[in-house]
């Protein structure tokens, strides 16, 4: 058996047919009307507390804060009512003694005075105007407040719009207090103690804030439906009917949320559907992942789809290649009689012998390569992971499972994006329409709007072609569903989509 015929044996290993496409959108809708009846499920179905999105006509300035990691970022937006905005940043790293602080209030103060000086920077009319007014003794309302948007990228159980405690910490934070308290909470207290004319208005997931950036900066009048990260990670969240929600009823503590638009924002947290892995795909490289991973048995859709894995996943079918003696991947007696004078040498010491040692954009390299004797991934292969000489065959097999992981992800993520289509019935297709070949004009009522972000669908090469071949596959959907879905990047989720959640909040436009 030759070489080609050895690496197109191993992409098969990650193929998934039309059936298999149709079964898991299935039941990833099973599994979303699980999650929103009960708690502890495989999709939380996170209430978000958030329960309108906007059209694009919304004005005034906000301010969002975001704690990703190891920046902190203060952001101040102005919306022109227009789909358009303004942007003015600023961001700081945290110190690392702030990271391990032995009280919460050192890190939130710390954070309350960058907000403090931004507003010195960017707002100082405003700010004088605030603190002349208190010191006069004069009244000071919500009108004089900005209404705040709090990115908090940490495990947190949020009970309210502007309310979530925290779980736990990661990113190398290790606050011991600060858990089980309240994030929005302890950063207002420390607003409030430098008094400055902030309110935080909304704790914000960055999934919820693509849906709220793309739904205020889309085309059309069509609200968004779904926000959806495909990235280092991948998370979607989406537009539910309320009444669908039962599990908020049952919640032990929950806070206030405006009822009378009959919906709220869903996180999903889809990265860990179907760990128990009734549907999804798995091979003998996810299962050595999977098994050596921090987390075992977690985020089983994730570790086949986000961009963090795809690299792990090659690396570990190459090696499988290249441990079976049968195969000729990278071996003298391939290379040297297939391009003259070559001998193919791995170091010792390449990246194809550690743990997370290829990374994503390798695969986007090669997916891509068109080049004559793919020349560009053969100098790829020696730049990034330290295989040199190798032959052009050796490049067009890698090409070839490249091609083969990175579809899985694609049409694994269309099972995510079809199923909450179809869940939230949103197509309202007819049955004629369904088995249409798509050739029927869409208007623009009939539009499926969907917000997405990440490296993956911005980036990886045919990412969202691929998506849109395997919506066309699904059944409730087929060509014509598929042209009423209108895909669009949403950068930005934790800055203008934080803002526009508390504008949401804060229940009102301020100038």
């Amino acid at each position: 058996m030759g070489l080609m015929e050895d690496a197109r044996n191993v992409a098969r290993e990650f193929e998934l047919s039309s059936e298999d496409v149709n079964q898991g959108v299935k039941e990833f809708i099973r599994q979303m009307d699980e999650g929103l009846q009960e708690t502890g499920k495989s999709l939380s179905q996170i209430p978000t507390y958030v329960t309108a999105v906007p059209n694009g006509t919304e004005k005034g300035v906000y301010l969002a804060v975001d704690l990703g990691g190891t920046n902190f970022r203060v952001c101040s937006i102005k919306l022109h009512g227009d789909t358009t905005f303004s942007l003015t940043q600023s961001k700081v790293a945290i110190p690392r003694e702030l990271m391990v602080a032995k009280t919460s209030q050192e890190l939130f103060a710390f954070l309350a005075k960058q907000i403090e000086s931004f507003l010195q920077t960017h707002h100082n009319d405003h700010f004088e105007e605030y603190h002349q007014r208190r010191k006069a003794g004069e009244p000071v309302t919500d009108e004089h407040f900005f209404q705040l948007g709090f990115t908090f990228s940490f495990p947190v159980q949020q009970i309210g719009i502007n309310k979530g405690y925290l779980i736990r910490w990661t990113k190398g934070f290790d606050i011991a207090d600060a858990i089980g308290k309240d994030v929005c909470g302890l950063l207002q207290a420390e607003i409030d103690a430098l008094h400055l004319p902030v309110k935080v208005a909304a704790l914000v997931n960055d999934t919820v804030g693509t849906l709220m950036a793309r739904s205020y900066t889309s085309p059309g009048k069509t609200g968004t439906l779904l926000g959806a990260i495909f990235g280092t990670g991948t998370n979607g969240a989406y537009v539910e009917k309320l009444h669908k929600v039962t599990k908020l009823k049952k919640m032990e503590e929950q806070g206030g949320y405006d009822d009378s638009t009959g919906n709220m924002i869903i996180n999903t947290e889809w990265g860990s559907f179907d760990n128990q892995m009734s549907v999804l795909p798995n091979t003998p490289y996810d299962d050595a992942l999977d098994k050596e991973s921090n987390n075992p048995g977690i985020q089983m859709f994730e570790k086949r789809v986000s961009g963090m894995f795809l690299g792990e996943v090659l690396r570990r079918a190459i090696l499988g290649m290249m441990k079976d003696g049968k195969t000729e991947l990278f071996k003298d007696e391939s290379s040297g009689t297939k391009d003259s004078n070559s001998t193919c040498t791995i170091a010792d010491d390449s990246p194809l012998y550690e743990q997370w040692g290829i990374d994503t954009s390798f695969l986007s390299i090669a997916h891509e390569d068109q080049s004559p004797g793919y020349r560009i991934t053969r100098q790829a292969l020696s730049k990034h992971l330290r295989v040199d000489a190798a032959s052009s065959e050796d490049a067009e097999a890698i090409k070839i499972i490249v091609e083969a992981i990175g579809k899985r992800s694609a049409r694994l993520s269309a099972v995510a994006i079809g199923a909450v289509i179809i869940a939230t019935g949103n197509l309202r297709l007819t049955a004629g329409d369904a088995l249409g070949d798509g050739q029927k004009p869409v208007l623009e009522a009939e539009v499926v709007d969907i917000g997405v972000d990440g490296s993956l669908v911005e980036y990886y090469p045919g990412f969202e072609q691929y998506i849109r071949e395997d919506l066309r596959e699904i059944e409730e959907i087929g060509a014509q569903g598929e042209k009423r879905v209108r895909i669009g990047i949403a950068k930005d989720g934790s800055g203008v989509g934080a803002a526009l959640i508390a504008l949401v909040a804060g229940g009102r436009q301020k100038e």
